[in-house]
């Protein structure tokens, strides 16, 4: 078996396989091995090389259409929206223009753009050198349901059509995409035929120039620009909708990293992820500068090794305790329903799985340590649970009693507080359901006060003068993510509420800091097991 200490370095060395594995590949994405060939001079077939055939410096148009089908089958199925002559891959633009929506599509059908790259003066059907791409400008979503007030009255038909909404949003329903970003690869690169990168090669079109290959235009659409808050829902009346296309050239490194990263938002949308989910990992990839982007990336590695490591040494320290010296029920109790509501919140707002997972896991280990501090039982008698309660020592029952002094100064300005909020929210904001009322009443009290309760446990540390019945191991993992979670309250979007929170923890932690401080380990104090130094020498 291994120990507990071996187990931790064994995680952290394959914590930093991982990273040095993740800094490789990276790498391998970014650089790409030019052709030998060409670095030495070589030219033709013999050499190897596939060239760039914008070294030629082409005169170039760029057409938009627009069609209900995926594929074209004749020139008199679409419809042109966008057509730039003398088309220069140097500058970039953005134009908005006005596509007519067909009747098919606005009876929840789709529609396609397809871009052409092609010869000036020649339509693109007609040029064989042309190159093409389609992205669809329409996606499937459930409409978010409206909110109202819960005071309002409403009459019987008011009702009646309220409930027809509401079953009509359970669908989902044809969105339109308002941007289409577009990039053409301009670097003059020229690739290895014998070993091109398969992520770039999908994108590539070759033709035969006497004795030497090369390929045409690199065009890609950059999926990860349509975000869910340009959606628009496409109603049946709307004859006409504006679609932004903007242009910009790209580099290749960037091409390469920028089609790895919508491969990484497809497969996550495979795995089961929303449209919303999948544009929150989209968020992080445009709205976010590059280097900043790889800072994300190694914060985000850090973050969930100290995840699992507090969530580890958390488990290991209730898993092992027998006493609740010193430690505060009424704060175990606070936290484990604190953390509950809280995941209930993120649910009820379906904030992304990346903070809604961890949140989850956090609330099943505190429902398990409340059952450990309470010291409960439970025994089925048949298909009825029975619930059993252990009795606490007279050391325990002093840490009860400055507990429940502790929580009644407290309920003197904490629950007027949050009935207060609560009343004020019904009167002047609007929610979608009572439940989400009642969800978002509880976690606004959590929020704004719930640091309140932790109060609790420094008062048992300030009368008992010690802290060394605390889970220190977990705490300091707890804490690094705390400071880590102020970095990604800018990144990821999550409410206003909750992002607030992560600052509030700063100051529980220092806090916490500063008694350990204040406290210095006393040998002959119990520690989180409920033993102490001296009792150990004794029994050796």
């Amino acid at each position: 078996m291994l120990s507990r200490s071996s187990f931790t370095s064994l995680v952290v060395g394959v914590f930093a396989v991982y990273v040095a594995h993740t800094c490789w590949v990276m790498y391998g994405i970014v650089y790409t091995r030019p052709c030998p060939a060409a670095a030495a001079g070589a030219a033709g077939a013999a050499g190897g090389c596939v060239w760039p055939y914008l070294a030629r410096r082409p005169k170039l148009q760029l057409s938009v259409y627009t069609t209900t089908r995926s594929s074209i089958g004749a020139e008199s199925n679409i419809d042109l929206v966008l057509n730039v002559e003398d088309f220069d891959i140097e500058s970039k633009f953005e134009r908005t223009v006005n596509v007519s929506v067909p009747k098919k599509t606005r009876n929840n059908g789709t529609l396609y753009a397809f871009v052409f790259l092609h010869h000036a003066g020649i339509l693109p059907w007609h040029d064989g050198k042309q190159v093409h791409i389609v992205s669809p400008l329409t996606t499937y979503m459930v409409p978010k349901p409206e909110e109202i007030n819960l005071l309002t009255g409403e009459s019987a038909t008011q009702q009646i059509e309220a409930e027809k909404q509401t079953n009509a949003l359970d669908e989902p329903v044809s969105h339109w995409r308002s941007r289409l970003t577009l990039n053409v690869m301009v670097e003059d690169f020229v690739f290895d035929g014998s070993s091109l990168p398969a992520d770039v090669h999908r994108y590539m079109k070759m033709v035969q120039l006497g004795k030497t290959v090369h390929y045409l235009p690199i065009l890609f659409i950059d999926q990860l620009s349509n975000r869910v808050k340009d959606l628009m829902v496409i109603n049946r009346s709307t004859t006409e909708l504006p679609l932004t296309v903007s242009y910009d050239k790209i580099s290749l490194g960037k091409l390469r990293f920028w089609i790895h990263m919508q491969d990484a938002v497809y497969s996550l949308q495979q795995f089961g992820f929303s449209e919303k989910d999948a544009d929150e990992v989209k968020g992080i990839f445009v709205d976010t500068n590059l280097y900043f982007l790889a800072l994300t990336f190694f914060v985000a590695a850090f973050h969930l090794l100290f995840d699992f490591l507090a969530f580890k040494n958390d488990i290991s320290f209730w898993k092992k305790k027998r006493s609740m010296i010193g430690m505060s029920t009424k704060a175990v109790l606070w936290r484990c329903f604190s953390t509950v509501v809280i995941f209930l919140f993120l649910l009820d707002e379906q904030t992304s799985l990346l903070v809604l997972i961890p949140a989850g896991i956090g609330a099943v280990i505190e429902l398990w340590k409340v059952k450990k501090a309470l010291k409960m039982t439970i025994k089925w008698q048949g298909l009825r649970p029975k619930f059993q309660f252990g009795a606490y020592n007279d050391s325990e029952k002093k840490t009860e009693e400055y507990d429940a002094q502790a929580m009644k100064y407290l309920s003197y300005l904490l629950y007027p507080l949050c009935i207060g909020g609560a009343a004020y929210s019904l009167l002047n904001v609007k929610y979608k359901s009572w439940y989400s009322w009642l969800i978002n009443s509880f976690v606004n009290g959590v929020y704004a006060f719930g640091f309140l309760f932790m109060l609790p446990q420094l008062f048992v540390n300030y009368k008992m003068k010690s802290v060394a019945h605390l889970p220190w191991k977990a705490f300091t993992y707890k804490a690094f993510n705390t400071f880590i979670d102020d970095i990604f309250a800018f990144i990821i979007t999550m409410p206003t509420s909750h992002r607030l929170a992560c600052f509030r923890d700063d100051v529980v932690f220092l806090v916490y800091l500063y008694q350990r401080w204040l406290y210095p380990v006393d040998k002959s104090r119990v520690n989180e097991y409920g033993e102490s130094y001296e009792e150990k020498s004794k029994k050796k």
